[in-house]
């Protein structure tokens, strides 16, 4: 008997916030081992981490991620898996850019600032504090689809108008705050930020929405 060998698709999005130094030779070695793969997709990379999502057989993207891991000495990676029916992008690319995620306010040493991560099977708890102010970092279109019962939205239409939407809600630096958004990103740079300003008691959801839905689902499937 022949065994078939599965030509199944994922697609895996990630992110890392770590420095990076060496931007173009980083840039090239990971050029020069994506194109012994049958992989597509978009890897942005700046000084302050990496980010991407790429799509292709999963042996391929194992070894893709096993790779990174390696060339940028980091053992952690924030790592989220789908499957697909087809490849979702055209091509690949590397891309060079001063932020992996953009809000306009220079270097923000996130490992150092970020606010304190929140399980998922203990986001409902924060969700109803009445002391806490949730804030929802997502964009006008996003938070249009659906979100959490009570939380704040800063109304912006890109990630670049947070800091400046931000001051303009009455929150105090002492206040409780917990904020969210899609896959955890966003949530990462937000929160330091505003640790960076001077708010003391601020936490945020892991992995953002994605990572909460998986665990509910989960957990209703075990029940």
């Amino acid at each position: 008997m022949t065994s078939r060998i599965s030509k199944k698709l994922y697609l895996y999005s990630f992110y890392r916030f770590t420095v990076i130094h060496e931007k173009k030779a980083i840039k090239q070695k990971l050029d020069e081992y994506l194109s012994l793969h049958n992989v597509k997709g978009t890897i942005l990379l700046a000084n302050e981490g990496i980010n991407g999502s790429i799509s292709a057989q999963k042996k391929d993207l194992d070894n893709i991620i096993k790779f990174i891991r390696n060339l940028l000495r980091i053992r952690k990676i924030n790592l989220k898996i789908n499957s697909c029916k087809y490849l979702p992008f055209n091509r690949m690319k590397v891309r060079l850019k001063k932020e992996i995620v953009s809000l306009g306010k220079g270097i923000i040493d996130v490992n150092k600032y970020y606010g304190k991560l929140v399980h998922p099977k203990d986001w409902d708890r924060i969700v109803l504090d009445k002391d806490t102010k949730l804030i929802d970092v997502r964009n006008e279109f996003e938070i249009g689809i659906g979100k959490f019962k009570n939380s704040i939205n800063p109304k912006t239409n890109s990630f670049r108008e947070f800091p400046d939407s931000i001051s303009k809600l009455e929150i105090n630096k002492n206040d409780k705050i917990a904020m969210y958004c899609t896959g955890g990103i966003r949530c990462e740079k937000a929160s330091s930020y505003l640790k960076v300003k001077g708010y003391k008691n601020v936490k945020q959801l892991r992995g953002g929405i994605i990572e909460y839905l998986n665990y509910n689902l989960t957990k209703s499937k075990e029940s």
